[in-house]
C-alpha cells in the first residue's frame, strides 16, 4: 500500500455584504469571503492537500483565477472534480484534518453541516474528517476580522 500526505493552506478577504461559504454551506453573516470563485477558504485548502499528496500541482494549477469560467463557480464542484484527479491515479482518502482561523461568526455550531456536506461531495466517511475551528486571540489580520484562513493536512492511499 503506497501512503502519501499533503498540506494546504489559504487566507481569503472578509468584505461586508459578500456571502459567506465555509465548508460547502453558507454561513449567516455580515461579511463573507471574497474572492474569484465562491472563496470557501476550506474547500480550497482540502483541493490543495489532496492535489499536493498526489503530486498533482496545485487548485490554481487546475482552476485558474484568471479563467472566466471559474468567476463565482462553487467550490464543491472544485472539489468533487479534484477528487476525480487524485482517483484517476489510484488514490483514496484515508483522512483530512483541517484548522479554520476565524475571528467571527463562530464555526463550532456549523461543523456537523459542513462535515456532511464535505462527506457527501467526496464520497467518503463524515469519520475521515475533521475539521476545527480557533481565532487567533484578536491578533494578525484574523483577529481584525479582515480575514479568514485555514489549513488541512491529509492522508491518502493507493491499493
Amino acid at each position: 500500500m503506497k501512503i502519501r500526505v499533503g498540506f494546504g493552506y489559504d487566507v481569503h478577504q472578509l468584505a461586508e455584504g459578500e456571502e459567506f461559504w465555509l465548508g460547502g454551506i453558507e454561513i449567516p453573516h455580515t461579511h463573507g469571503a471574497v474572492g474569484h470563485s465562491d472563496a470557501d477558504v476550506l474547500i480550497h485548502v482540502i483541493c490543495d492537500a489532496l492535489l499536493g499528496a498526489a503530486n498533482m500541482r496545485d487548485i490554481g494549477y487546475h482552476f485558474s483565477d484568471q479563467d472566466p469560467k471559474f468567476k463565482g463557480i462553487d467550490s464543491k464542484i472544485l472539489l468533487k472534480e479534484v477528487m476525480a484527479l487524485i482517483r484517476s491515479k489510484g488514490y483514496e482518502v484515508g483522512n483530512i484534518d483541517s484548522t479554520i482561523c476565524l475571528q467571527a461568526p463562530k464555526v463550532n455550531p456549523h461543523i456537523p453541516a459542513m462535515k456532511s456536506c464535505l462527506s457527501e461531495v467526496m464520497s467518503i466517511d463524515e469519520e475521515d474528517i475533521s475539521i476545527k475551528a480557533t481565532t487567533t486571540e484578536k491578533l494578525g489580520f484574523v483577529g481584525k476580522k479582515e480575514g479568514v484562513a485555514a489549513y488541512a493536512t491529509v492522508l491518502i492511499q493507493k491499493g
